[in-house]
């Protein structure tokens, strides 16, 4: 019964140490269970000896690769003679019509021989055992059987399964069937019957109807309210969107009138963050003025400060980092200070001296007269001391325009001042130059300009001021909250983290 597996092409695993190797049965030993199989082929590779013999205790697993017919085991492996080294590839068993089985050969490839891949065309077919294979088939049962089923390797012929079905039967292969006829896997995806389909549309807006959105959208929040989960609104909400200098936690409304004077303000203005700033007369501000410097803030700070402030609107007036830079020491600016012979003229003596030590070329047009405030003469003293210019004749300064031009000619008590013929030569020359203009403290009467500002700096609080003082910005000269309370000035800064801010019309 053993001879009847002779001709049979096999695999034999013998471990990682031997290795596998392919062949066709030559001779099957059961006294000394021993399997031959010649031209062999050793990990695909052909072996140079032509037959080799194994034991069982080396055998791991052994695979039949295909089962020639009978009276086909020599004439097979000699007519093809295993060149290509894929055992299996050469014959092939397929069913007969008188159901001994036949040999089905198919051509063979000339190319080097390969390793036995995992899948064959035995596979697909159905297998038919002759009925002298089924004596023979016991013994090979008994030591396959036996052998470990390693990971990657199976054996794959139907008739060798351990299941108890019998021996002809054949494994039907997987394939839709529907009216006793195969389907193709598009019949399957599209073979529906047409009929089924309806023919009727779809009624959107009568399903829509039946949807209540108020309700299930109530429905919803109802039960949010009650788990405690965050809601997640309805579509006619919108989310609160925030901008970057916006605080999101809020723990108080914002009070955007934080500062009350104790006469009704002629008029009031705004900063960019919504803080109302309301105008004082010139009678309170004066009043101001001199509580402070009653509490220590004397005239010279108050210089000082407001020198700094005005020299550092100037400053951004006249492009700031962009211009005043050590690469751009051809593009020095150069700014005209009108002074009088008054506090306001100390003022901008005092900013005078701030420009020129920022490397800006500074005229200080001031009238000589015979006497002099104590306050003019010592920042006169320390504009000297600086590379800045000083002029008492409107011939002395520029022709050409100049970047900017400083107005400190106005007085809120002098009014007299105006007649002179000095004060109506700068205010021609003022308004010929075409240089944009910043006051500094300017009076409330606009009857008293002479020279229309584009900007014009207030101290402390604004003063009611007309549109030709132009743009207002407010400086802080440093005067304590408890000195406007003193004056009846419910106050608190709205400057925040600077020292001179804008101001707007409301």
């Amino acid at each position: 019964m053993a001879t009847d597996w002779l001709g049979s092409i096999v695999s034999i695993n013998c471990g990682e140490s031997l290795g596998v190797y392919q062949g066709r049965v030559s001779a099957v030993d059961q006294v000394s269970q021993t399997i031959s199989l010649t031209r062999p082929f050793h990990n695909g590779v052909k072996c140079l000896v032509p037959e080799v013999t194994f034991r069982a205790g080396d055998i791991t697993e052994l695979k039949i690769l295909e089962i020639p017919g009978p009276g086909d085991s020599r004439q097979c492996g000699d007519s093809q003679q295993m060149e290509t080294g894929i055992p299996g590839v050469g014959c092939q068993v397929g069913p007969s019509q008188n159901g001994t089985g036949k040999v089905l050969k198919k051509p063979m490839s000339s190319s080097a021989p390969q390793n036995i891949p995992r899948r064959t065309d035995m596979k697909s077919q159905d297998i038919v055992i002759s009925p002298q294979q089924q004596c023979s088939k016991s013994y090979m049962d008994r030591h396959v059987e036996t052998l470990p089923q390693s990971k990657g390797f199976r054996r794959r012929h139907n008739s060798w399964s351990s299941s108890s079905r019998h021996p002809n039967q054949v494994t039907p292969k997987k394939s839709g069937l529907k009216n006793g006829q195969m389907k193709s896997k598009d019949d399957e995806c599209f073979g529906d019957d047409i009929d089924e389909i309806p023919d009727t549309d779809f009624d959107f807006e009568g399903n829509l109807a039946l949807f209540d959105k108020a309700a299930v959208f109530e429905e919803i929040e109802t039960y949010e309210r009650r788990s405690g989960t965050r809601s997640r609104g309805t579509p006619n909400e919108k989310p609160a969107r925030y901008r970057h200098d916006e605080n999101i936690l809020e723990s108080e409304p914002i009070v955007y009138r934080r500062i009350v004077v104790p006469q009704n303000p002629h008029k009031e203005f705004c900063t960019d963050s919504g803080l109302v700033v309301p105008s004082v007369s010139y009678e309170l501000h004066k009043k101001l003025l001199s509580v402070a410097e009653k509490h220590g803030l004397t005239l010279e700070r108050r210089l000082e400060m407001t020198g700094v402030c005005a020299s550092q609107m100037a400053l951004s007036l006249l492009g700031g980092p962009n211009r005043l830079n050590p690469k751009n020491v051809h593009q020095r600016p150069t700014v005209a200070l009108l002074c009088g012979p008054h506090v306001k003229g100390a003022q901008g003596i005092s900013c005078g001296r701030h420009l020129s030590n920022h490397d800006v070329h500074v005229i200080l047009f001031l009238p000589n007269f015979v006497k002099m405030l104590e306050s003019i003469t010592n920042e006169l003293n320390l504009f000297s001391k600086t590379q800045g210019q000083q002029v008492s004749s409107v011939k002395d300064l520029p022709d050409t325009p100049v970047d900017l031009v400083i107005n400190c000619l106005d007085c809120h008590e002098n009014a007299f001042l105006r007649d002179q013929p000095w004060y109506k030569a700068v205010v021609d020359w003022a308004n010929q130059n075409r240089a944009p203009v910043l006051s500094i403290d300017p009076p409330i009467s606009e009857m008293e300009l002479g020279i229309d500002a584009k900007w014009s700096l207030a101290l402390g609080l604004p003063l009611p001021l007309g549109e030709r003082a132009g743009r207002v910005y407010l400086c802080d000269i440093g005067i304590p909250q408890k000195v406007f309370q003193e004056v009846g000035i419910n106050y608190h800064s709205p400057f925040g983290c600077k020292f001179v801010i804008p101001l707007h019309s409301t």
